[in-house]
């Protein structure tokens, strides 16, 4: 017996009980375990039970869960500790089962290994390519659907569903407790909420001339449930119509005992799971981020606060006051970053003195975090690695040069991140536009026009090799770096201009063969 097929039958109780309370094919769990804890023998899972790499977040670490110490991508990364292998398969179903990014996959049927390997490679559960297709290469080789087939059956003669309401379930151990009851922010995070835009004055983003003030702040979503922040809400209004400026939207009221009343507003929703008059409570679904509306620019949810006193009169307040509020009351240790500054800690009672982040910190902070389009951690991939590490190298070189402030650094750096596009326009003289985005599977993507020509066209190996080489080459002056790039996106475009011409050519000449036969 190989090796992977007897970890699969030392462990697939363990699956099988799992496949019955969530759902999730017993194949998948034992096909992740086997690769991600190297059949059991990686150090990881030896000393700390973890047999799915799961890294201890906020939230864990909040509340009192243990962990390792190891390198993986980055020096010192804390791993959850488990007292028992049972315990990481426990925490990895509900990892899944309460990860918003994977429920799609549990629409799907329990027996279906193919269509949840593949949801679980789209929802990101590891960076690097292929995840799929190395689950199923497992799953298949091993025979591992014997164990789907067995559980179906199962449930089928005996007349049982799926799901953890209908079967036993082990203990949640105590770091596993997810916020606490009674208060919620408005998305679910581990870490921060990511700020685009703040309460205040602002540029209009609609028209570049004016000025506005911006009654809300905007959060970075990716089609997301939005959450209740409170028990005992009512819903106030609902709107259904996306051709209005907020677009689709909802607002919830909260009482307070001197008769005033909280009111929390959520818009550009993509989907509404609530109606008026009903009763909601902290961290339940109220709909789904999305784009709508007329004055919108992107995917984001704007969460406004208004304040209504007890003879009904109505101002809008920064809802950074009412987080830090609702922070306070509910133990939540989130922060809500913009520019890497928390814009809670002004609000907070007795808040330490907030040390400056630094531009480069603020980017590490923001590419690793969950809000990241272009992740830098969790692959052992060398090819996506070079592209994240040139990513943060080129986002860091822009921001340097359109300001030597780091304040603007810090702002610029925080568009380009929520983009995933750097902007080298200033960097190529000459060039109408030139950028590069990195998108979520790694793929590198040149965007240029210099008036005769434009493409749009990923960046080879080669390339993305000669790129990383400039930016890391600790010899080189930072004006250096940015000559020798431009030199580089200019010969890139003039080759496409040259093989645009040579194919216009042959086709004028092509076309006038066929003249001259007529």
């Amino acid at each position: 017996m190989g090796k992977n097929a007897a970890y699969a039958a030392q462990y697939a109780e363990e699956a099988k009980e799992q496949m019955r309370m969530y759902g999730i094919p017993a194949s998948v769990i034992l096909a992740q375990a086997i690769l991600e804890s190297s059949n059991g023998q990686s150090q990881l899972s030896r000393e700390c039970n973890n047999h799915f790499g799961i890294k201890a977040t906020a939230s864990w670490l909040k509340n009192g869960g243990e962990y390792g110490v190891y390198t993986d991508d980055r020096p010192n990364e804390k791993f959850c500790k488990y007292k028992s292998v049972g315990d990481s398969y426990e925490h990895h179903s509900q990892f899944l089962k309460q990860n918003k990014r994977y429920a799609q996959c549990f629409t799907l049927s329990p027996d279906d290994y193919k269509g949840w390997t593949k949801g679980i490679e789209r929802a990101g559960y590891a960076t690097g390519g292929g995840y799929a297709a190395s689950l199923q290469r497992i799953i298949e080789a091993n025979g591992l659907d014997k164990y789907d087939s067995e559980v179906m059956a199962e449930m089928r003669a005996e007349g049982r569903s799926f799901g953890v309401e209908n079967n036993p379930r082990r203990e949640m151990p105590a770091a596993h407790v997810p916020q606490s009851a009674g208060y919620s922010f408005p998305v679910e995070r581990e870490e921060f909420l990511f700020i685009t835009s703040p309460f205040g004055n602002r540029q209009d983003p609609m028209d570049a001339t004016k000025q506005q003030m911006h009654k809300g702040i905007d959060i970075k979503t990716n089609h997301e449930a939005v959450l209740a922040t409170e028990n005992g809400g009512k819903v106030v209004a609902v709107n259904h119509n996306a051709n209005t400026a907020g677009g689709k939207s909802v607002t919830v009221e909260y009482s307070r005992e001197d008769g005033s009343k909280v009111q929390c507003s959520y818009l550009h929703l993509s989907d509404i799971a609530v109606k008026v008059g009903d009763v909601v409570n902290a961290s339940q679904k109220l709909g789904v981020s999305g784009n709508t509306g007329t004055r919108t620019t992107g995917e984001h949810l704007h969460f406004g606060v208004k304040s209504v006193s007890a003879d009904g009169s109505k101002r809008d307040m920064d809802p950074a006051a009412y987080l830090a509020e609702i922070g306070q009351k509910g133990n939540i240790k989130l922060q809500a970053l913009h520019n890497g500054n928390d814009l809670l800690a002004k609000y907070k009672s007795n808040a330490p003195q907030e040390q400056k982040v630094s531009s480069e910190n603020w980017m590490k902070k923001i590419l690793s975090s969950e809000d990241s389009g272009v992740g830098i951690s969790g692959t052992n991939d060398p090819i996506l690695d070079m592209a994240m590490t040139t990513f943060m190298s080129l986002m860091m070189l822009a921001a340097q040069i359109d300001s030597n402030d780091e304040e603007r650094q810090k702002g610029l750096i925080s568009a380009m991140a929520a983009n995933r596009l750097v902007d080298l326009t200033s960097l190529v003289p000459g060039m109408r536009q030139c950028t590069i985005t990195v998108g979520e599977n790694g793929k590198t993507v040149l965007h240029a026009e210099s008036g005769t020509v434009k493409i749009d066209r990923e960046l080879t190996s080669s390339e993305m090799n000669r790129l990383s080489l400039i930016l890391g080459n600790a010899n080189l002056s930072e004006e250096s770096k940015r000559t020798k790039i431009a030199g580089m996106v200019t010969g890139i475009v003039a080759t496409q201009q040259a093989s645009q011409n040579f194919e216009q050519g042959m086709e004028a000449e092509s076309q006038q063969q066929n003249l001259q036969r007529k």
